[in-house]
């Protein structure tokens, strides 16, 4: 059998039947027939929008003991995750709290959407998925809506009439079809009142169909049946490419546009056709008002737009009309959201006469993330394996990036037992002896402006590539070659003009390359001991003696059977390694245990791995127990005997396996710890 060709196996791939729904079409009578079965094609758009976002289902969890609902929709995963969204759940569940409200029309439908943030921080994004994500939906059962047009007589230049289908230049809802005063009558004898979902009985006729309709009643002397017999529905799919249903508008040079381009303009050539530019014919129903009916309408950058074209913004957001050029008021039903950065909000709010909008916008405020572990996400997502092939990145390069980004935003803790470093550990989910979750909610309210202000990811984004082209680091990236880029930058950084601020920056990626250094020579000293169990066991036994220190008991000896003091020469020995003075033992000591006593009353077991000092203090003991074993400060020398060499390489394996390192980068690792241990750094 000859092999099937390429044109056979991409229609393989397609599915007719799929594209004959997608294509409905039908009759009036048809379409209240679908409106009975499913009264939910007649939402408006907050309302699509809404249920399409919970349509992706919903995730909960606690953050500093406050409930968060995390929406998988932004998550993008349908579209492969190109689009999602990290670390901004409270920001999100804001905007889909105001969605909610549109939806159930307690006034915020009546109001402009304005995202507002720094430079980088996914606003744009945001929208982007929301318009990509009601197109998709469009396309689904549960997310179907539809439009229609008329079957109609033109008359020709020489008196015959030709027969033409004139579409809805607004996709309206065929329901406009029905007279307003008696809409309501109509949908209740379809018995859909007593529903659970109350059917939106505003809106009016766009002027185009309105001439239709007025004439077509003229024709047939008011007799509506034979007026809705040259109807014809049909499913209408959004598209943004297609200008239907999502529409975007840029600012541009005052000189090269006008507000036709949100509300229409006259076809001159059609005005000699039908006689008159008032003439709903001789008009094009196109400015990006008109074409985003029944979806939504992004402004990029909206309050850099001429004054004029706020003004637009007012009754489309409030009374949710337009005025297109020489015809009456004009019914639309979409969301309006816009987004801008800092300068042009502040600009705003100084001018008083932009009170009126001011008072029809909701602003939400999209910060930059301040939790590292979600910034990472970010460029894990641009910089991996999949996509960078032939070089290779060093374990913990893209997360000390995200570490300084995360730290820039940050402002400075008000406790002066509270480093930076600190909080933004806090913040990213770690245990810090002497801090609990209060301490978290607390840093947070007591912050004015932070993830407002600081380093974009996009800088980032740009150092990590510059860092990738580099012909140095022999096909593998470290976390030192991004940094030096990163601090390289700053010279020529165009949003940061103060060399106060350089300063502050450069400072904080000082504390960076110290955070990274303590982290390898962990995992280096992990690598030598390689030992879990051991970790564990030294852990459990250090817990024992201390719970009998702390309540004046005996430990049953394992081997002997016998009680005996606690153990003072083990508890020391760990202690010491993380320099708790021997007049700071029983506080640390209790500390521990009701660490452990506080995680019991919320149904929590301890680990020890969820403490970072202990954790710390029980690896430099085992640590300082094996290290003999090994000489690796002979690294550093030119000369390593060959059983040292052995171990070594035993080393390197390690981290290969378990801390996910190359060749190249765990000798550069070995090497960069070797030299730290030589100067006698242990900790």
């Amino acid at each position: 059998m000859a092999e099937k060709s390429f044109t056979e196996y991409i229609a393989g791939l397609s599915d007719p039947r799929s594209y004959q729904d997608l294509h409905w079409e039908g009759s009036f009578d048809d379409y209240l027939g679908i409106v009975k079965a499913n009264p939910k094609v007649t939402r408006t758009a907050f309302q699509r929008v809404y249920d399409m976002i919970l349509a992706y289902g919903t995730e909960e969890y606690l953050d500093a003991k406050k409930k968060i609902v995390r929406y998988n929709f932004f998550k993008d995963e349908r579209f492969g995750g190109v689009d999602a969204v990290f670390g901004l759940d409270i920001p999100l569940m804001q905007l889909v709290n105001v969605f909610k409200s549109a939806a159930n029309g307690y006034g915020t439908e009546k109001r402009v959407l304005l995202l507002h943030g720094p430079v980088g921080c996914a606003k744009s994004t945001i929208v982007r998925l929301v318009k990509k994500g009601l197109e998709e939906y469009s396309k689904t059962p549960e997310g179907a809506l539809y439009t229609f047009g008329w079957n109609i007589e033109r008359a020709r230049p020489d008196g015959s009439a030709a027969k033409e289908f004139a579409k809805c230049p607004m996709n309206e809802d065929p329901l406009h079809l029905v007279p307003p005063d008696v809409r309501r009558k109509v949908i209740r004898e379809l018995g859909l009142e007593a529903g659970d979902f109350r059917i939106p009985d505003t809106g009016d006729l766009c002027p185009f169909c309105r001439y239709v309709y007025r004439d077509l009643s003229q024709k047939y002397s008011g007799e509506i049946r034979k007026v809705l017999s040259h109807v014809k529905v049909s499913r209408l799919i959004l598209s943004e490419k297609d200008r239907i249903g999502i529409g975007t508008f840029q600012p541009k040079d005052e000189k090269n546009q006008d507000s036709t381009e949100l509300t229409g303009d006259i076809n001159y050539r059609k005005i000699a056709e039908y006689g008159s530019d008032s003439d709903p014919r001789a008009f094009n129903f196109d400015g990006e008002f008109n074409i985003a009916n029944r979806g939504i309408i992004e402004f990029i950058e909206v309050l850099k737009l001429d004054v004029a074209f706020l003004y637009d913004l007012l009754g489309a957001s409030q009374e949710h009309k337009i005025k297109p050029k020489k015809f009456p008021q004009t019914d639309i039903d979409e969301v309006i959201i816009g987004h801008t950065n800092e300068p042009e909000y502040k600009k705003l709010q100084n001018n008083e006469f932009m009170e009126a909008l001011r008072d029809r916008t909701v602003k939400i405020d999209i910060p930059y993330i301040t939790r590292v572990g979600e910034e990472v996400r970010i460029y894990r997502r641009d910089y991996n394996p999949e996509y960078i092939r032939g070089k290779h990145i060093a374990p913990h390069t893209l997360e000390m990036a995200a570490m300084w980004a995360v730290l820039t935003r940050l402002e400075e803790p008000k406790r002066h037992n509270l480093t930076l470093m600190q909080k933004m550990k806090l913040y990213n989910g770690k245990t810090i002896q002497g801090f609990t979750e209060e301490t978290i909610k607390e840093l947070r309210h007591e912050t004015v402006r932070e993830g407002m202000e600081g380093i974009s990811p996009r800088y980032i984004q740009d150092k990590i590539s510059n860092a990738l082209v580099s012909d140095k680091g022999e096909g593998c990236i470290n976390p030192f070659m991004v940094m030096n880029e990163l601090e390289s930058g700053l010279k020529h950084h165009s949003l940061i003009t103060s060399d106060e601020q350089k300063k502050r920056f450069r400072e904080l990626l000082g504390d960076v390359k110290k955070e990274y250094e303590d982290i390898v020579k962990n995992e280096v000293q992990r690598a030598i001991s390689a030992d879990e169990s051991a970790i564990a066991k030294l852990c459990a036994n250090y817990i024992d003696n201390v719970k009998a220190y702390t309540q004046r008991e005996k430990v049953r000896n394992r081997y002997t059977g016998q009680d005996e003091e606690p153990d003072e020469r083990l508890m020391r020995s760990i202690e010491e390694k993380i320099d708790i003075a021997d007049s700071r033992k029983d506080d640390f000591r209790r500390e521990i245990m009701n660490y452990i006593g506080a995680l019991s009353i919320e149904g929590r077991t301890f680990d020890y791995k969820t403490n970072e000092r202990l954790l710390k203090a029980l690896e430099l003991k085992l640590f300082e127990d094996q290290k003999d074993s090994i000489k690796l400060t002979s690294l550093v020398s030119s000369v390593v005997d060959k059983e040292t060499q052995e171990k070594i390489d035993i080393v390197k394996a390690r981290l290969i396996k378990n801390y996910a390192y190359c060749e190249v980068c765990a000798t550069d690792v070995l090497q960069f710890v070797a030299s730290i241990f030589a100067r006698g750094d242990t900790k």
